[in-house]
């Protein structure tokens, strides 16, 4: 079970993130990217570890390698405690860099990982947007 402090921690920082984004504060992001960083460092194979804050970290990963790495992770740690909200979301995050890394096989057996995944999950739209990447990587 998720550490609801660690949450909280993790998602304030994701939302102080967003805000250092959009301001373009290079500084401020970096820092606080630091900062999330070493919490999953930190948490690593505790029982504090969950895949919220791998998923997080790899967000907000500028380069595309980088971050593809960090969502493995997140994905690994997400099938270990089996859920399927964050295997799904985790897979489907994958999928749409490795597009834009011209990977689309590895795409699109994300893409059919985080639709089974979704199966098990109430959140319909998400399972829209899936089927749609799906259709569009089939179109091409």
């Amino acid at each position: 079970m998720m550490n609801t402090k660690i949450y909280k921690s993790v998602h304030s920082l994701a939302e102080k993130l967003m805000k250092a984004a959009h301001k373009e504060d290079r500084e401020a992001f970096d820092s606080l990217y630091t900062e999330l960083k070493a919490i999953c460092i930190d948490n690593e194979n505790t029982e504090k570890d969950h895949p919220v804050q791998w998923e997080t970290l790899a967000d907000f990963t500028e380069e595309l390698e980088d971050a593809l790495a960090i969502y493995v992770k997140a994905l690994e740690k997400s099938t270990a405690i089996n859920s399927k909200d964050y295997m799904s979301s985790v897979a489907f995050s994958m999928a749409t860099l490795q597009i834009e890394l011209g990977q689309t096989d590895a795409a699109m057996k994300n893409l059919q990982d985080a639709k089974i995944s979704a199966n098990k999950i109430e959140d319909k739209e998400f399972k829209i947007e899936i089927d749609e990447l799906i259709e569009t990587l089939l179109e091409n």
